[in-house]
């Protein structure tokens, strides 16, 4: 287990991603693999109002009708930790003070809860005075609707100035932190962010930690990007560099005897920083290489072996 920045959210160290859940997973699926996450040991759930409102026929917050769902159901809201964010949905566009309590009542609803243990700003809105979206906030978690701030898709000169003013106004301190990183994204996060996170003791929780699927060792050509509705999104990364990746990391699987993608999510979680990693699973069958990589401990070597196949991005 670990602790989330300097929150009191002791979690596991793999956050499971609701972006799947009302697009490539329909509700069966999802609640076959939320159960299969738990009985696993997971137990925090990441999730955002704009899920899945790019899929056609739908109108944003479907991730969260079916976690919201699903745990009435199960009964376990206080054994889970749900993570969501507000900018993103289509009625709930940007960082205002009105927005942000809107979109959170709305979450609430579709969870099916009184309380959101993470909430997010999903995307900065520079429209917004900063200041006004950080009292929006504070006054979430004084209302007792949420219980810590995360920031999401921020610059590092943004995540410095909210904590900023959250401490010279008394208000509740961002606790986490959300950027894009894995081994073939790297620069961005490691020269920028990650001393913020650190000078802040901000907790950080990667998305994209497998990069839309490529650093699982399934898109090896061009053809494989066919293989799965999110192939597009890897095409980026099939390069000579990005397989020379894939190698290091098929390296360390084949020695070690786990999956490829195992292997990149411990990656992420030798990082300093990081805390647990965000990955998302279409079916039940893609669930123990993820949890499997919250588990598994790379060598030194091992860690080296990947920082320089990676030192390039």
């Amino acid at each position: 287990m670990t602790t989330i920045g300097s929150s009191d959210l002791t979690v596991f160290p793999l956050a499971l991603g609701g972006n799947t859940f009302g697009w490539t997973s329909d509700e069966p699926s999802s609640r076959a693999v939320l159960d299969a996450f738990v009985a696993g040991g997971g137990d925090l759930i990441d999730t955002a109002d704009a899920y899945s409102a790019w899929v056609p026929g739908n109108s944003g917050g479907e991730s969260e009708t079916i976690i919201g769902r699903w745990m009435a159901d199960a009964g376990n809201r206080s054994d889970v930790v749900i993570a969501t964010k507000v900018s993103q949905h289509p009625e709930f566009r940007g960082l205002s003070a009105r927005t942000v309590a809107a979109a959170a009542d709305a979450s609430l609803a579709r969870l099916g809860t009184d309380y959101i243990d993470l909430y997010y700003a999903h995307y900065d809105d520079e429209n917004i005075p900063l200041e006004e979206t950080v009292a929006a906030f504070d006054a979430l978690v004084t209302a007792g609707k949420v219980r810590y701030v995360g920031i999401s898709n921020f610059t590092a000169e943004r995540v410095s100035e909210w904590v900023g003013i959250a401490r010279r106004n008394g208000f509740a301190a961002p606790v986490a932190l959300q950027p894009h990183y894995n081994l073939v994204h790297r620069s961005a996060f490691e020269q920028h962010l990650a001393p913020v996170a650190e000078r802040n003791d901000l907790g950080v929780l990667p998305y994209y930690g497998l990069a839309s699927g490529f650093l699982t060792g399934k898109y090896r050509t061009t053809a494989d990007l066919d293989q799965s509705s999110r192939g597009a999104g890897a095409k980026s990364y099939l390069t000579d560099e990005g397989l020379g990746v894939v190698s290091a990391l098929a390296t360390v699987a084949d020695a070690r005897g786990v999956a490829i993608a195992s292997v990149a999510l411990a990656w992420l979680l030798a990082r300093p920083t990081v805390v647990a990693p965000i990955a998302s699973a279409r079916t039940i069958d893609q669930l123990p290489d993820l949890l499997e990589g919250a588990r598994l401990e790379l060598t030194a070597s091992e860690i080296a072996l990947l920082d320089n196949a990676s030192a390039g991005f």
